[in-house]
């Protein structure tokens, strides 16, 4: 399977929503502790194993993630250490890049997520405990929305409803916002431990997924979050990211600390369905392609970037 060797440390890949073959990469130097930060864009070679290179920019801080413009094919949009927020256009040349940035958080920027349904808008999560939301064409950000008592590692907008998403922290708090109300529409204490990141389900926008440092990813619905769901055991260290398929209603990918990517199908009860072990460090960012079922990314501490379809060896050639 296609595999990719980046200089410094991977921390978030995610697919194209416009080209199969597509993927942007964050990466930090000295594991995003002190340093600088670069993101790759790379290509799939048809038919081949390899994986190219087309651009890479640099940045003065570490690139914690970076997301996909839902409107504009080749803008993406990086969080950075430094708590700015940068947009690159890949289709202009690299000096001419970044197109804009943003300083507003106080400190690192933890998650950026476009809008899927709205596609004009997108959400940052910050260490400064605040998430806001930006728009392409405003100078500033539009709202700050303040109410986690420490850090928010994501925050990602429902799959359906263009106005409502969710925050995940280390406050130990998911929380469910509507951007027309003044403050969040439901706290929901998930975890005894840090929350490290939230999904939604594509296909029941009531239905999320969070994981924590606790070990454990839970499974909730929001019209009945008194108890999960679903409690998914299985990595032996903190679950960094947790992310649901967007082809198959129960299938989730995750990624760890103890250095693998799971994939589970929470309504049986062997949820456990998938194992990968390809990392020799953290695991830390995990991606499944909307445009081609199946197929999956990772990244992680060990500079990797690996690229495989489920049920295959990320590992094979």
């Amino acid at each position: 399977m296609p595999m990719f060797k980046a200089p410094f440390n991977g921390y978030s890949v995610k697919f194209s929503p416009f080209y199969e073959s597509r993927l942007a990469v964050a990466t930090a130097q000295n594991f995003g502790i002190l340093g600088n930060g670069r993101i790759h864009v790379l290509e799939l070679a048809p038919g081949a194993p390899g994986v190219t290179e087309s651009v890479a920019y640099d940045t003065a801080d570490a690139v914690y993630d970076v997301c996909w413009s839902e409107s504009h094919d080749s803008v993406l949009v990086a969080a950075i250490g430094d708590g700015s927020v940068k947009i690159y256009d890949t289709a202009l040349p690299p000096p001419s890049n970044p197109i804009r940035s943003f300083q507003e958080h106080g400190r690192e920027v933890h998650s950026v997520d476009y809008n899927p349904t709205r596609r004009d808008s997108f959400l940052t999560s910050s260490w400064d405990d605040t998430v806001k939301l930006w728009a392409m064409d405003r100078p500033a950000s539009i709202r700050t929305f303040k109410e986690h008592a420490y850090c928010v590692y994501q925050a990602t907008w429902n799959p359906k409803h263009g106005d409502v998403f969710a925050s995940a922290s280390g406050d130990c708090t998911l929380r469910i916002w509507d951007v027309r109300e003044p403050g969040s529409t439901m706290i929901i204490p998930a975890h005894d431990f840090e929350l490290l990141s939230c999904d939604w389900n594509k296909y029941d926008d009531c239905i999320l997924a969070t994981s924590s440092v606790d070990k454990t990813i839970k499974v909730w619905d929001v019209r009945s979050y008194r108890v999960p769901l679903a409690v998914l055991n299985g990595h032996g260290y903190a679950v960094k990211k947790v992310k649901f398929s967007p082809h198959r209603r129960n299938l989730i990918a995750s990624c760890s600390y103890d250095m693998t990517v799971c994939l589970w199908d929470y309504m049986v009860e062997d949820a456990l369905v998938g194992r990968y072990d390809h990392h020799t460090e953290f695991a830390v960012g995990i991606d499944m392609s909307v445009l081609v079922e199946g197929l999956m990314a990772s990244t992680g501490w060990d500079e990797l970037v690996y690229v495989w379809q489920q049920g295959m060896d990320p590992r094979a050639s």
